[in-house]
């Protein structure tokens, strides 16, 4: 069909071709859902875990502490995550993160004489 072809029709015409076209658009649309969601279904079932079932997570190994509180020395923290609140609060106080580093060569050296 041709623009003039609609230009030339009556009005209830063009809705016997509109109910026409939209009648065929939703018989296609409904063949179109219904091959996909086969599809789906075919791609679930061959598929990894799904959401109801929880993967394992990797094993990380161990960080060790990086920082300590100089307030409380059995409060570190690895530089990882969130930062915990006893260090926010030295920040806030004015310290450096570099103040709170741990000593590491006196301890490796500990180690060794020991």
């Amino acid at each position: 069909m041709e623009k003039d072809d609609w230009a030339n029709m009556t009005t209830a015409e063009l809705w016997r071709l509109y109910d026409e076209v939209t009648t065929v658009l939703s018989r296609r649309m409904t063949a179109e859902k219904a091959k996909l969601e086969q599809r789906l279904r075919k791609i679930e079932g061959t598929a990894g875990p799904t959401q109801t079932q929880e993967r394992s997570r990797r094993p990380y190994p161990p960080v060790l502490p990086k920082y300590r509180n100089p307030k409380n020395p059995s409060e570190t923290w690895s530089g990882r995550g969130k930062q915990p609140r006893w260090l926010k609060a030295q920040l806030r106080a004015g310290k450096k993160l570099n103040d709170l580093l741990i000593d590491r060569s006196s301890a490796q050296r500990r180690r060794r004489t020991g």
